[in-house]
């Protein structure tokens, strides 16, 4: 049961952290310099719904696993900067 909550949260973690990737480096450029205002609004609305499963998946498995409150920020604190939550990902995958 730890393992699939876990797992839940890494396979997120790991799909959130695409989506930032392409919301910072495609979407955006694509509005600021080919003025394609569509592409944040699709891809920032697709990274909000994934961030906020990211975080409730996260609080799950910080539940079910007991992790410190640093180990916990840690993780929630990755998330919100770029290539993040592919630096923490070695540290989820031991707990699986």
């Amino acid at each position: 049961m730890i393992e699939d909550s876990v797992k839940k949260f890494r396979i997120m973690g790991i799909i959130e952290g695409y989506s930032y990737i392409i919301l910072l480096f495609i979407a955006m450029p694509m509005k600021y310099i080919l003025g394609y205002s569509i592409a944040v609004k699709i891809v920032g609305m697709t990274h909000g719904i994934l961030f906020i499963a990211f975080c409730i998946l996260l609080i799950a498995a910080w539940k079910k696993t007991n992790w410190s409150l640093r180990e916990s920020a840690l993780f929630f604190i990755a998330s919100l900067l770029p290539f993040g939550t592919f630096f923490t990902d070695k540290k989820v995958k031991a707990y699986e």
